[in-house]
């Protein structure tokens, strides 16, 4: 049965798992109503895209 000749180390952990993290989204605020929204998306609140009102509230 293979078993490891040394314990491996938290600084050694650690480095493997770097890159095992959450991400958080991109989030602007909205230029017409000062909400926070994903950015390249339609506000949820005002409905506006760039300025312009693109969805009927």
């Amino acid at each position: 049965m293979a078993v490891p000749k040394r314990r491996t180390s938290k600084t050694r952990k650690r480095k493997r798992r770097t890159h095992l993290n959450l991400s958080v989204p991109g989030m602007v605020e909205c230029k017409s109503c000062g909400e926070m929204k994903l950015s390249h998306r339609v506000c949820k609140s005002c409905g506006s895209y760039k300025g312009e009102d693109v969805v009927a509230n």
